[in-house]
């Protein structure tokens, strides 16, 4: 289970003093352990994968919504640090579809559902969303769905 890699990988963190790492991990066990108390389910408990890869994407998410608002901000110190700990995280993620294979599916999905002006891109989002849960970064959708209506 993907909960108890992240304990064995916090370990090795430890031994070899990636403090980067270890911060990083250490913060993914606190994530695990809200995830486990909000579904309220005992804290000790271990998550299944589904719901650790959903905490982890939604950290993952947090750090890249950070690294835009610190290099708008200038705070370039700042960014890399969040960018570290991004990578950790997309290490424990799996790999996300490309831009050209998301939007084949959109445009598949389009014509499946019959979708042809803009006031519906909402509908087309919900669908795809259900069907590449996981599998693509939610804004990239979004731009495919955004340039099939432009």
């Amino acid at each position: 289970m993907l909960h108890q890699k992240i304990r064995d990988e916090i370990k090795a963190a430890m031994r070899s003093k990636d403090q980067v790492k270890l911060d990083t991990l250490r913060g993914i066990l606190a994530a695990f352990t809200n995830e486990l108390v909000a579904k309220k389910r005992k804290p000790d408990e271990e998550l299944f994968d589904e719901d650790a890869l959903v905490v982890i994407s939604r950290l993952a998410k947090q750090r890249k919504d950070s690294i835009a608002q610190f290099k708008a901000g200038g705070r370039e110190d700042l960014a890399k640090e969040e960018e570290a700990q991004l990578k950790i995280l997309e290490v424990y993620l799996p790999e996300m579809m490309e831009k050209e294979e998301v939007e084949k599916i959109a445009k598949a999905k389009k014509e499946e559902l019959g979708i042809a002006d803009a006031s519906k891109k909402g509908m087309l989002m919900a669908a795809l969303m259900k069907e590449l849960k996981g599998k693509a970064d939610g804004m990239m959708v979004k731009e495919v769905v955004d340039s099939l209506f432009s």
